[in-house]
């Protein structure tokens, strides 16, 4: 596991240690707690044990997204109804501009 991490050990939000700050504050959206109640949960913690932490809050985020994404996209009936739909959709705007664009060159509008 990989984040960028600032000199030191202390977890705690300080202008002089952007990358800690920045992991508590996504721990803390994470997870919905403050950043006040993590700083001093974590007092102590190394690094180390700080970024699977974070690690997980985000895993436990991002799942339920993750899961309703591979639904949708494991649903092809789906998938090619909203792209006929919105094709249709694109098709009819574009034919009602295309018909201005006509009238305003003083072209004969095309039938559709």
């Amino acid at each position: 596991m990989s984040a960028v991490t600032d000199s030191g050990s202390s977890i705690e939000v300080s202008p002089d240690k952007p990358g800690i700050s920045n992991l508590l504050t996504l721990l803390a959206v994470a997870s919905g707690r403050s950043v006040d109640s993590w700083q001093a949960e974590l007092a102590g913690k190394s690094y180390g044990e700080f970024k699977p932490i974070v690690a997980d809050a985000l895993i436990a985020l991002l799942e339920p997204i993750q899961q309703r994404y591979d639904a949708i996209a494991d649903d092809k009936t789906y998938l090619n109804s909203v792209l006929k739909q919105g094709a249709e959709a694109a098709q009819a705007r574009a034919y009602k501009m295309l018909s201005k664009v006509y009238r305003k060159a003083g072209f004969v509008e095309r039938v559709r």
